[in-house]
């Protein structure tokens, strides 16, 4: 579910973890951010947050990286660049663009709080985490770069037909950043080194 932190609408952002089941960091940290949201009141003044922690929980419940169907929910958005691809692949696009559940209700989010930024959480093996950015993203990027020290990319070096970023950042013109923290650090260490980052979003 959501959890909606009252503020002023048009100042809304939204913050989304675990597109990726086998990525538990991503809701880690989600969670993590929602705990202060409830405690620092001064962290959400003015801001409307939005957090869905869990985008996909069928593939969190079985640490799979797809959902139940067997599709990477981060390559099932309607993009111009969408393609299913094979079945049999971890990026499996599914046998339609928004096929699935959980991409519907994210959209469904986006469109129903028009949020002026996002970040999405995730997570990245081989020393590649970044804060990713599309669309009018690389100001915020850049912004999180201050306070977490990743490198700042437009691209994440492979293709990601039907990804969320194409979809909410390059085709709807929003500020979209995906956060890929580093698989090999403790989930301590994620927060500690994304606390300041994922605050400064609402600036």
């Amino acid at each position: 579910g959501a959890y909606v932190f009252r503020g002023t609408p048009k100042r809304t952002v939204l913050i989304l973890g675990g597109f990726h089941g086998d990525e538990p960091k991503s809701v880690l940290v989600a969670r993590r951010l929602i705990d202060l949201l409830y405690t620092a009141t001064d962290a959400a003044r003015g801001v409307r947050w939005v957090v869905v922690p869990l985008v996909n929980p069928d593939g969190y419940a079985q640490r799979r990286r797809r959902n139940a169907n067997r599709v990477d929910v981060n390559r099932n958005f309607p993009t111009k660049n969408w393609a299913g691809g094979s079945k049999q692949s971890r990026m499996y696009g599914g046998p339609t663009a928004a096929s699935e559940p959980e991409t519907q209700a994210v959209m469904n989010i986006v469109r129903r709080f028009r949020p002026m930024r996002i970040v999405t959480l995730h997570s990245i093996g081989a020393d590649r985490h970044c804060n990713n950015y599309d669309g009018p993203g690389r100001a915020l990027a850049l912004a999180m770069r201050r306070y977490n020290h990743y490198p700042v990319t437009a691209s994440i070096g492979y293709p990601t037909p039907g990804s969320f970023g194409t979809w909410a950042g390059g085709e709807r013109n929003i500020a979209t950043v995906t956060l890929e923290l580093p698989s090999q650090h403790s989930p301590k260490r994620c927060w500690d080194d994304n606390r300041r980052a994922l605050l400064c979003v609402a600036r």
